[in-house]
This record gives C-alpha cells, sequence and structure tokens, in this order.
C-alpha cells in the first residue's frame, strides 16, 4: 500500500494538472503495449500501434520493465509549468545528470545496453530518439483521445473542488484512492511512505496509468500521484456513423455548444432552456454519435466533448499534440 501524508499546508497546495504529461503516457503506454488486460479500451490501440513499430521495443523493454519500477527520469517533473509536452520532456530528459542516471538504472533488475547505464551522452540521445520514434507510432495518433479523455476527468475533480475544496477533491479519486485524512492511501505493489512536507501534490490524471496509481520511487523529486482516469464502458467511435445525420437543427448544436468543459444533464437543461427530459435525450444522441462522453459521478452524469465533438465546434481544426 501507498501511504500519502497530507498535512494542512499540503492540502492547500494539491492542484490538480492542467493536461496530460506527454513523458508519463509514453512510458505507461508501453506497459500497456504488453499487457493483455484491458483488451475494451487497449485492444484496439495495440493492435494499430504494433503494426507502426519498427524495433522501438528492444531497447525500451530493457529500460521500462514490465511491471514494477521504471528510472524516474524518463519522466521529467514540469515543477511549477506543469505537465510537460513530448518536446520539452525529452529535452529535460537529456539534461539528466550523468550520476542521476547511472544510479537509477542500475536499480533496474535487467541489463541495460553498453554505455547507457553510465549514463554517456551518446547512449542517451539513442533512448531518447528511441523513445521519439515509440511515441510518434504509439501515442502521438490517439493524442486527441488520451486529452480529451483527461479534460473528462479534470471537470470532474474540478467540480469536487469547488463543492468542497481539496478535502472533497480527494475524495472523490478512483476507487483504488482512499482519503483518509490526513493520509492518502491507495492500492500499490509494494509498501511505500511519502511524506509531502509542505510541497503540496500534483494530481496527474493519466489515460495509460491502469489498475494502481504511480509515485517517483526518489522522495525527494516533487511529488506526483499519476493515477488511471475513468473510462466509458464503451468507447466512442472515432466514426459517426448514421448517427450525425440526426444531428441536424439548431437545438442540438445549441446543447452541442452549452456541454463545452462538462456539465450535468440538469445544467445543460438550464443552459439551453429545454427540459431534464430533453435534454438527456439530446446528449444520448450526441453520444451515440461519437460527439460527447459520459461518466457517472456520484448521483449525476457529467457530459464532456469527445475529440469529434471539440473539432465539430471548431469547423474541423485538430486538437494540437501537446
Amino acid at each position: 500500500m501507498l501511504r500519502i501524508h497530507v498535512s494542512g499546508v499540503d492540502l492547500s497546495r494539491v492542484r490538480m494538472a492542467t493536461r496530460p504529461d506527454a513523458m508519463w503516457e509514453t512510458v505507461l503506454s508501453f506497459h500497456r503495449l504488453r499487457d493483455r488486460r484491458g483488451s475494451t479500451v487497449f485492444g484496439k490501440w495495440r493492435k494499430e500501434s504494433r503494426t507502426r513499430l519498427n524495433g522501438e521495443g528492444r531497447l525500451l523493454s530493457a529500460v521500462i520493465p514490465p511491471r514494477g519500477y521504471f528510472p524516474d527520469f524518463l519522466t521529467p517533473s514540469g515543477g511549477g509549468a506543469g505537465p510537460l509536452g513530448f518536446d520539452a520532456g525529452t529535452e529535460a530528459l537529456r539534461d539528466t545528470p550523468e550520476e542521476r542516471v547511472r544510479t537509477e538504472l542500475g536499480l533496474l533488475p535487467t541489463t541495460v545496453p553498453q554505455g547507457l547505464g553510465e549514463g554517456r551522452t551518446e547512449p542517451l540521445g539513442h533512448l531518447i530518439s528511441t523513445l521519439r520514434a515509440y511515441h510518434r507510432s504509439a501515442v502521438e495518433p490517439y493524442w486527441p483521445h488520451i486529452r480529451a479523455s483527461v479534460e473528462a476527468d479534470r471537470a470532474i475533480r474540478g467540480r469536487a473542488l469547488m463543492d468542497g475544496g481539496a478535502d472533497e477533491l480527494l475524495a472523490t479519486l478512483p476507487p483504488m484512492i482512499r482519503w483518509r485524512a490526513p493520509v492518502l492511501e491507495a492500492d500499490y505493489p509494494v509498501d511505500r511512505e511519502l511524506r509531502l512536507d509542505g510541497r503540496g501534490l500534483l494530481l496527474q490524471p493519466s489515460f495509460f496509468c491502469r489498475g494502481t496509481p504511480v509515485v517517483y520511487r526518489d522522495p525527494s523529486l516533487p511529488p506526483v500521484l499519476v493515477y488511471p482516469v475513468t473510462h466509458p464502458e464503451a468507447p466512442a467511435s472515432a466514426d459517426p456513423g448514421p448517427w450525425l445525420g440526426r444531428l441536424v437543427g439548431h437545438t442540438r448544436s445549441t446543447v452541442l455548444r452549452s456541454i463545452g468543459n462538462g456539465c450535468t444533464t440538469s445544467e445543460l437543461a438550464r443552459r439551453t432552456g429545454v427540459s431534464l427530459a430533453s435534454a438527456s435525450q439530446h446528449a444520448c444522441v450526441l453520444r451515440e454519435a461519437g460527439l460527447v462522453r459520459t461518466l457517472r459521478h456520484g448521483g449525476s452524469v457529467l457530459h464532456t466533448l469527445t475529440p469529434l465533438g471539440a473539432a465539430l465546434l471548431r469547423g474541423g481544426a485538430p486538437l494540437p499534440v501537446s
């Protein structure tokens, strides 16, 4: 079990990540690539990604074991700047001191390629190039869906924060994480104690995190809790299919715009001036068309836009990669 000790000062410094972290998603996706579980969410992604890879897995397998510890330096902290995009993340990785690279790689149960374990510049550059090639094949094509999933989670956590402050926010994290003030407990492969000591805590929702949350092994690094987002029971289709024809009309256009960054069915009814039953029906059609995703939160449901829905409102302009 993981136990994160949260003081009063830490509680006031709990914050949500503003977007997905490209380095965490890249490393965690490599775990999912070799994991047969979660086929409903990850099965199609695994099949498509494997066809695009070109040998990157051999080197990455040496530094990212199938389970357990992987080096902290692979997922650099953005500090006050928040989650890192992939280019900024790889630059931070490139600047990792040689001694730290040697120390963290030395904790791996596997033998790393010659030169990399000594922290030498050339092997580290090769690792970064391999990570970049893997990211382009397995993560970048799916970034709009990753971002939409994280934004849906942020909408839920943001509501909890507004309704009850940081206490309520921590209490609404996924079920494998339990807030028993002043300790945040989580299912974890080993026993760990993490004391925040006034540094606060960054909550980082992740599309590719699964089962249990992740923290840095080194307790001196900025505290980050990476946890899995809630995936819909049936993933939205990228192809709107025959449902798109039902979207014609001013009312549903207004409903789609009103959903924006997220709202409940009751809020949707108030924003659009329709009945609760009508708002629910419109949201259902938009969901079936692949434009809206719906997640249950307590006794209500929260609607957010999918990448397709957001692109439709922008006139087809794609979401930025990071």
